[in-house]
């Protein structure tokens, strides 16, 4: 679509959205002044959006460092009068949780989203976690949509609420309402405030021991206040599916979109409680609701949380309509759910004939599929970082090196031949396990971060990492870019997230400044010397930092396309003897074997050069 709708459309336009792209036209709704994030799936085109959009709507949008950074920045906004929005993935509220739950305490002024995007299933993430459990811990408000129309309508009511309040709200998505598209009718636009004033009041914005105590108290009040919204919410509404149903189904956010399919699908009559303002929960409407029915299903993805906040108040209020879910194994705790997988826990449930799923109507593909498994594009530079450093352990003895990996594309080298990646824990952690490995082992340490990880997590790390006299060998792989979540920029780039110019951090220079002993920049293009820094790096006593510099190869590939330049290898099968070296330890997916000889597919070669390089008989060569 053309963003520029999303900032020109008027009151009753539709336009078919993605939820992300929905998300931002009801934060435009509301009258957003601020924006900023951390990219992260799946909440990364939210960002993308905003990259676009933010000037022409008159909104400020960053991509902060981090998302601690990201939350801090829209709570000082929001604490200054001008409505702010912050998004990130789920793992991402791990990160910013520190200033989250105290922002809780020291409350708003103008409104204040936080969007958690949750990835059930681990689609692109390292856990599952149900940031549900934020609301509870920070005391705040939570909704939860199920459509991109629901997304927009709900972000716009998220800022009526927070102002009412004087609390962030949490906005939780999951990965398929992120990604799902749907038409979406257009509200009005409120006016964009986007400069406010900051009126001091210690008592109330500075949590010293002696007003936090009562900054607690006065965020219970007001979560007291929120219980009510909830109770009266037009989001929390009871659909009826066919007529006279006595089943009765909980549900939230997407997963009401498979209960209406699966009820469907088995001809079930019922009704269904919608919840979509999740936290506090309508307790007192869900026990009115209870008595309308014969049994309740809860459904909901991954944790129990609706289910045994409604089974504790239907026994402390002596309500004896039975509650099943997640207790009773009728609705999985892991992974998303599916129509396939609410339609079969609603028939056990409800003793109904389970028909044909959908899934079934469709007869599968007999034939098993072959595995295809992720892997670093054609002429990523993560691939000569890699084969150099294992030449030069091979080169030099080295016995059971530990590999510490981190979060973006490069933790792909987990796979063969490289398999350098030993143990990952969250973003920035392999500077940090790398000292520990160091610490409680004798094994030598290579640990591999990239460059926006680096400034998002890595540096304190590094300096601790110093300052312990930890010994190890730390690569950023520096290709120029936040490339896993769609090139956004990062502060080692010329550009901020509008592309206006922005001063460059140089992660050579900032290593430097914080005393490594050793610091080198290689070109992982060229093998032969990436391998003899490697070899220089493991004899410092100490940590030893290489910067692998080379631009994403999707990046080149694009500048060569607007140039109508277009470059690539070729194998040679005369001289070609069959050793498929280059196979074996480039895994290229541009090199593939043909009766017994490797061959470089020239719609996939993106001319790195490094196969050409390993191939002990030169067989390879650019394309005349």
């Amino acid at each position: 679509m053309k963003y520029q709708a999303l900032v020109d459309g008027k009151t009753g336009d539709h336009e078919l959205l993605l939820g992300n792209e929905a998300a931002v036209r009801g934060a435009l709704e509301a009258g957003i002044g601020i924006a900023a994030s951390y990219p992260g799936t799946p909440s990364s085109e939210i960002g993308d959006v905003f990259s676009i959009v933010a000037k022409a709507s008159g909104v400020y949008f960053e991509y902060s460092a981090n998302e601690k950074i990201a939350l801090e920045v829209v709570a000082a906004a929001a604490a200054s009068g001008v409505r702010s929005f912050t998004f990130m993935k789920h793992v991402g509220l791990n990160v910013a949780s520190d200033s989250f739950m105290t922002t809780a305490y020291i409350g708003t002024r103008a409104g204040l989203v936080v969007l958690s995007a949750d990835d059930p299933s681990t689609h692109s993430s390292q856990n599952e976690q149900d940031n549900r459990y934020y609301a509870r811990l920070a005391n705040v408000p939570m909704l939860e949509p199920s459509s991109p129309q629901e997304t927009k309508d709900y972000m716009v009511e998220a800022y009526n609420i927070s102002e009412k309040l004087e609390l962030p709200v949490l906005f939780r998505t999951t990965t398929r309402v992120a990604h799902m598209r749907g038409d979406v009718v257009f509200g009005d636009r409120r006016p964009v405030v986007r400069r406010g004033v900051f009126e001091k009041d210690p008592a109330r914005l500075v949590p010293v021991p002696a007003n936090s105590s009562k900054m607690h108290v006065k965020l219970l009040g007001k979560l007291a206040e929120a219980r009510y919204l909830s109770e009266t919410s037009s989001l929390n509404r009871v659909v009826d599916v066919g007529v006279g149903g006595r089943a009765g189904v909980v549900t939230v956010g997407s997963t009401f979109n498979y209960v209406i399919d699966a009820l469907e699908e088995l001809g079930l009559s019922a009704r269904v409680f919608k919840i979509g303002f999740s936290y506090p929960l309508p307790l007192d409407r869900i026990r009115e609701f209870a008595a309308g029915v014969d049994e309740l299903l809860v459904v909901e993805e991954l944790e129990p949380l609706m289910e045994n906040d409604i089974k504790a108040d239907f026994l402390s209020h002596g309500t004896r309509t039975p509650v099943c879910g997640k207790e009773e194994l009728l609705v999985p705790r892991v992974h998303e759910l599916n129509v396939d997988v609410v339609a079969k826990a609603l028939a056990s449930h409800f003793g109904v004939p389970l028909h044909v799923p959908a899934s079934g109507k469709v007869q599968p593909w007999s034939s098993p599929l072959p595995s295809r498994p992720p892997v670093l594009c054609p002429g990523c530079p993560h691939r000569g970082s890699y084969l150099a450093v294992r030449r030069a352990i091979r080169e030099l003895g080295i016995p059971e090196p530990v590999f510490a990996s981190d979060i973006g594309c490069y933790t792909l080298g987990m796979a063969a031949p490289f398999s350098a990646a030993d143990y990952l824990l969250s973003m920035g952690s392999s500077v940090g396990t790398a000292g520990g490995f160091d610490v409680a082992t004798d094994q030598r340490i290579f640990s591999f971060i990239g460059d926006s990880t680096f400034f998002h997590a890595g540096l304190s790390a590094l300096a601790s990492a110093i300052h312990n006299k930890h010994r190890f060998v730390l690569t950023v792989l520096d290709n120029r870019t936040t490339a896993m979540t769609g090139h956004q920029p990062n502060p080692s780039m010329l550009t901020d997230a509008v592309g206006d110019p922005a001063p460059a951090i140089s992660i050579e220079a900032v290593a430097k400044a914080m005393g490594v002993p050793f610091v080198k920049v290689i070109n992982p293009y060229r093998v032969a010397e990436a391998t003899e820094a490697y070899k220089e790096a493991t004899q410092v006593d100490g940590v030893a930092v290489i910067v692998s510099k080379q631009v994403c190869s999707l990046l080149l590939d694009r500048a060569k396309r607007a140039k109508g330049i277009w470059q690539t290898f070729q194998v040679d099968r005369d001289v070609c003897t069959g050793c498929l070296t280059c196979v074996h330890d480039v895994a290229c997916p541009a090199i593939f074997v043909s009766e017994g000889k490797a061959e470089i597919n020239q719609e996939l070669c993106d001319a790195c050069g490094v196969c050409s390089q390993v191939c002990p008989v030169h067989a390879i060569g650019v394309k005349k």
